[in-house]
């Protein structure tokens, strides 16, 4: 897909306006996202917030985006061709996940099992969300009961299987290959009613695959999560603290901007929107604690976040 292609998808439903439409690379960046006409995507409820709807409200991901909205609309066409009588295609949606901590894999995730979900292309929709301890098991037999467990957990939803490269390491009494072939075997028993999603580090999901080379061909949707920019990141802030009534006065906007900018330069694995979620709720603590010693405060102070609070919190390791 290039990066500033213009998607348009005319479903025969009379949409006044594009359904998708993918802004260019060139743009502004906070311009740079998908943008839906959701009331003429059919299927799509009024009331509450749909899959759709919610994935559109993230910042950044806009190559994410696109290939989900793509997966969504195949699986629209296919009920229609199904209803016209015409042949159709069942797609296998195992899915790799590749990222850095912090870049939305796992909000991602949930997403995906609620846009499943509405699309009828999965029973229930809720995600299972595992990590090698709760997988790989100790004695011969162990490994096979724990992972078992797991996938029934996840039957009619996603499972989500996060750092899945930490499988493959160990050595030849290590469990984490027999872990790797149930859920293989799991994946062929169960193909259409649960989605796999393995997810890591991008360098380290990579070697995994490599290792592993029959599991290429079985995860067909590879989603590659790049770190988020600083303006990005700045957006994010914003975003989580209006979400909680919360807001930054000027002077702290600027040094939240510093203190990010100095913590992207030094990070050695850049942990992104958890970097800035943890410095933005060490903040608010922060402001409590300056609140409460003061004993009297109006509504705005409750609100205002000050350069203070953000230097205080930036001091710790986030």
């Amino acid at each position: 897909m290039g990066e500033a292609r213009r998607t348009v998808i005319d479903s025969g439903y009379h949409a006044k306006r594009p359904l998708l439409r993918l802004i260019s690379k060139d743009s502004p960046a906070d311009l740079r996202e998908a943008t839906v006409d959701f009331s003429q995507v059919p299927g799509i409820s009024q009331g509450k917030e749909s899959a759709l709807e919610e994935l559109n409200s993230l910042i950044g991901l806009r190559k994410v985006k696109e290939l989900i909205f793509e997966i969504y609309a195949f699986a629209e066409v296919q009920k229609k061709r199904e209803k016209l009588g015409l042949s159709t295609e069942k797609t296998v949606l195992h899915m790799i996940f590749k990222g850095n901590p912090g870049t939305g894999k796992t909000t991602i995730a949930r997403i995906i099992g609620k846009l499943l979900y509405e699309a009828g292309l999965l029973e229930k929709g809720h995600v299972v969300e595992v990590e090698r301890a709760d997988l790989v098991g100790e004695y011969i037999g162990h490994t096979a009961q724990k992972t078992k467990e797991q996938v029934k957990k996840a039957q009619g939803g996603i499972l989500f299987i996060d750092e899945a490269y930490s499988l493959s390491r160990g050595g030849e009494k290590d469990f984490g290959k027999e872990c790797i072939d149930c859920i293989v075997k799991s994946m062929e028993d169960r193909a259409k009613e649960t989605v796999f999603i393995l997810a890591g580090y991008p360098q380290e999901m990579e070697q995994f695959l490599r290792t592993n080379p029959g599991l290429r061909s079985r995860f067909p949707i590879h989603l590659e999560f790049p770190d988020y920019d600083l303006e990005d990141l700045m957006r994010i802030a914003e975003l989580m603290l209006r979400k909680r009534d919360y807001r930054l006065s000027s002077e702290a906007r600027t040094t939240l901007r510093q203190i990010i900018a100095a913590k992207m330069a030094t990070e050695v694995v850049p942990s992104n929107a958890r970097m800035v979620r943890n410095i933005i709720e060490k903040a608010m603590r922060r402001q409590a604690v300056r609140l409460i010693k003061n004993k009297s405060f109006t509504r705005q102070d409750l609100i205002l976040i000050g350069p203070e609070e953000l230097l205080e919190a930036s001091s710790d390791d986030v």
